[in-house]
């Protein structure tokens, strides 16, 4: 069995941050404007499906900047267009 590699790590670990902050921000504009109270028994449910959803697609973008590598490669890119 092969060994899981460093960025799947780290994507599930964003990933189930990201899902929180994807979550809260929906569920605070659905149970604070007054119109979709009504509908609140059929978009929180929704909601909470979209966020596990969308949130390890958007993990995945922030994953890689999450090692020491890309920000020391950018730091050196950095510097090369300074000199």
């Amino acid at each position: 069995m092969e060994p899981i590699r460093t960025n799947t790590y780290l994507t599930v670990i964003a990933s189930m941050m990201v899902n929180a902050v994807v979550f809260g921000f929906g569920a605070i504009a659905i149970l604070s404007i007054p119109a979709l109270a009504e509908y609140m028994k059929f978009l929180l449910p929704a909601w909470i499906v979209f966020s596990f959803v969308v949130a390890p697609f958007i993990a995945k973008r922030i994953a890689p900047r999450m090692r020491l590598r890309y920000w020391r490669r950018r730091e050196e890119q950095r510097e090369a267009r300074t000199l």
